[in-house]
This record gives C-alpha cells, structure tokens and sequence, in this order.
C-alpha cells in the first residue's frame, strides 16, 4: 500500500500544527511545511513556528530554508517540496503536507506550470509600482482579474506585479494559469481543513498575536533587520513584521503596531478562508468534532 499523503490546511489559528504533530505520531509520518514564512530562518515567533522541543521530535521538512534577504518562489518550493514528500513516502512513512499557504499547497498537489517571465515587463510594472504605489496595481488587478485579487494580500507588491505580467504574457487571467482540481499530481491524496467560527477564531487571533509581543517579536525583528530583513522584498512584508519595522521607524506607535497585525491577521483569514472553500477535495472539520478520529475514517474508507 502506498504511504498516505495527507493536507491539513485551513485558516491562520486553527490548530492545524498540533493537529498534523498528532497525525504523524499515529501514522508514523513527517511533516512538509506549506507556510511561506516558515521557510525563512529566524522568523519563528510571528510565524508561530514549532520549536524544536514542540516537534516531538517529528522530522520537520522545508523549514528555515531562506534567510531574510531572499525572496521566495512557488517554483522553488514546488521543486523542494514534491522532493520531500517522495523521499518521505519512498520509506513508507506518512508525509503530512501542514500550512495556510494556499498556493503553495496547490503547487505540491496540482500539475502547475509557471509561466515565463518578462523581465522588461516586470521592470516597468516595478517602476510603475514605485511611482504610483501597490494599492494602484492592486486596483488594476481586481479589474483585470477579480478571483486572483482575492487570493492576493493587497500590500504584496511582489505578487501583484507577477500575476499582473502573467495576465500580459499570457494574455489570460493569472487565476486561468492555476491547474484545476482535476489536474493532479497526486490524486491519492487526502485534503483535510480546519474550520471555527469567527466568534470562537477571532480571540484566538488577537491573543495569539499579544503572545508575539510578550515572547520577544520586537527583539527578533530587530535581529532580522541586522540580518537583512529590509533588503528582502517578502519576508519583510510577514504580518507582525511589517508592523514591527514600521514602529521601528517611527511611523505607528507600539499599541498601533499591535491593533494593525491583529486587523492584518484577521484579513489574511478571510482571504485563506475564500482560497481553500473554492477547493472541493477539502474534507472540513468542525469545532467540537474529534479529529483524529475524522482522520482515521477517511484514511480507512
């Protein structure tokens, strides 16, 4: 029997961690990280990275890959990522694919191919970016292509410049160069999401982010600035980061800083909630619902 293949995704906040650490215990598994900020050394607490001691001594995979200064492709993680999960399943473990970073989900599981880029292009849309500002190419996209705006944190310059120069080569929406549910590279696999009520998720976010501030996400962003953090176009831009560099240069006061990354986080929720309910492989669990137990029955039918 091939060795089971297992995504746990869902919303910021969710327990989506604990749960896949409980999953691999049972089931003899490792654990691929699907979290684009997790890739990046040093950025542990405003990531809610596991430390080594919370592993349990589960190998952890694609974790602190990137330093500060670099920027992350889907590309890149594609290629790392189907690698991890071959060489785990190849020894008859489970791999247990965890993270809120949809696309990235989607690169390990889908037939994606990127398309070419065009480097004048992408420099005038930078030179655009800088004139006029991110939220004036965001507003482009939502025009050009709604669905891929939706997916797209509007401050993430980065992303909107690609999926604008896609639409250009292409002459398609970026959202049209994301593979269908039916195009897969690994059909056997099982897609869990964790699902809570706003009423239940919401003090879950804003005490998880006070906790940032109270295990020394200040100090560590200010070690990340001496390692590169500003020269890096992504990892700068992490929610409670980018809060933190701002109040570092004086544009917001701390209790601003804070407010502002609960605000971004609660954001960055609905527009993972608005990615993962459009995927219907996703087999949800409800709060109250036992899930290992959930687990255990879709593995065995």
């Amino acid at each position: 029997m091939t060795a089971p293949l297992i995504v746990i995704c869902g919303p910021t906040a969710t327990g989506k961690s604990d749960l896949a650490l409980e999953v691999a215990e049972k089931y003899n598994g490792e654990i691929v990280n699907a979290d684009s900020m997790q890739l990046y050394k040093g950025m542990d607490i405003g990531t809610a990275k596991l430390t080594i001691a919370e592993r349990k001594g589960i190998p952890h995979h694609l974790l602190d890959i990137l330093t500060v200064d670099q920027d992350a492709s889907v590309a890149q993680y594609q290629r790392l990522a189907r690698a991890a999960v071959d060489e785990i399943r190849s020894r008859g473990k489970a791999a247990i694919i965890v993270g809120g970073t949809g696309l990235y989900i989607k690169s390990i599981i889908d037939e994606m191919n990127f398309p070419e880029t065009d480097p004048e292009l992408r420099k005038s849309l930078e030179e655009e970016a800088e004139l006029l500002g991110t939220a004036a190419l965001y507003s482009r996209l939502q025009l050009q292509d709604p669905e891929a705006a939706g997916a797209i944190e509007p401050a993430n310059t980065r992303r909107i410049i690609r999926a604008l120069e896609v639409i250009a080569v292409t002459g398609q929406p970026y959202s049209a160069n994301l593979p269908s549910d039916t195009s897969l590279k690994y059909p056997e696999a099982i897609h869990i999401g964790l699902a809570m009520e706003r009423s239940s998720l919401s003090p879950r976010i804003q005490a998880r982010v006070h906790r940032m501030w109270e295990s020394g996400l200040v100090a560590e962003v200010e070690q990340l600035i001496s390692q590169g953090l500003l020269q890096g176009s992504t990892a700068q831009r992490a929610i409670g980061y980018a809060q933190v560099v701002a109040m570092q240069k004086g544009e917001i006061s701390e209790a601003q800083a804070i407010e502002e990354t609960i605000v971004a986080t609660r954001q960055y929720v609905r527009r993972q909630e608005t990615w993962f309910k459009r995927d219907a492989r996703i087999q949800w669990i409800g709060e109250g619902q036992p899930r290992l137990a959930f687990i255990d029955e879709r593995l065995n039918s």
